[in-house]
């Protein structure tokens, strides 16, 4: 029996509102752009586990690469996603219903604030694991036994939903129920997903 559900943010419950890699591949001259984006994603990584800040991170790359654009001009797109509303709706049917859910992200402090302060993610799930806040990202399987510890609950009551294989593996490695779902499918999708395991 399903007593908690934990929900990736990511490609399962929001989705970017514009195209974020050619904007950030446009900070440097052509040609270069998939290099200093691959840059910038090696260099999020320890902010990701709360090592570090991750506007210092961008700043060191835009000066490594000697790009004229302004940080804050940088730091726009991890401001350009939308969550879904017909999967917040679905969460919010779950709860009525009993299920506890929760958000299980990898995040930094800078985003997490976008997405926990300035728009409410907190008000939607029961409990919320940033894995800046833990110290841990996924896909570790640590970073899921420290959500199993706060929950208090068995790994067997528990589905994680995420639409990366290796973080899915990861959840299944300490017992979690995991599945993979893809915004991008449609709803129905995860409507089907959550049926599967008698949640609707």
């Amino acid at each position: 029996m399903i007593s908690a559900v934990l929900f990736d943010a990511d490609g399962v419950i929001q989705r970017p509102t514009i195209d974020w890699w050619s904007r950030l591949t446009s900070f440097v001259p052509a040609g270069d752009g998939d290099a200093f984006v691959a840059d910038l994603m090696q260099a999020e990584k320890p902010s990701l586990v709360g090592k570090g800040d991750f506007r210092d991170a961008v700043a060191e790359v835009l000066r490594r690469w000697n790009s004229p654009v302004p940080l804050e001009d940088a730091l726009e797109p991890w401001h350009w996603f939308a969550a879904e509303p017909a999967a917040v709706s679905l969460i919010a049917a779950l709860r009525a219903d009993g299920v506890d859910c929760h958000l299980a992200t990898n995040q930094h402090a800078y985003r997490r604030a976008i997405m926990q302060d300035e728009r409410g993610y907190g008000e939607w799930f029961d409990q919320t694991f940033y894995s800046c806040d833990l110290g841990l990202a996924k896909p570790d399987p640590a970073y899921f036994r420290a959500i199993l510890g706060a929950l208090e609950v068995p790994a067997s009551s528990v589905l994680f939903i995420d639409d990366n294989e290796s973080n899915v593996a990861g959840a299944r490695s300490v017992g979690l129920h995991a599945e993979v779902y893809d915004l991008e499918s449609g709803v129905d999708e995860l409507i089907a997903l959550l049926r599967r395991y008698e949640l609707l």
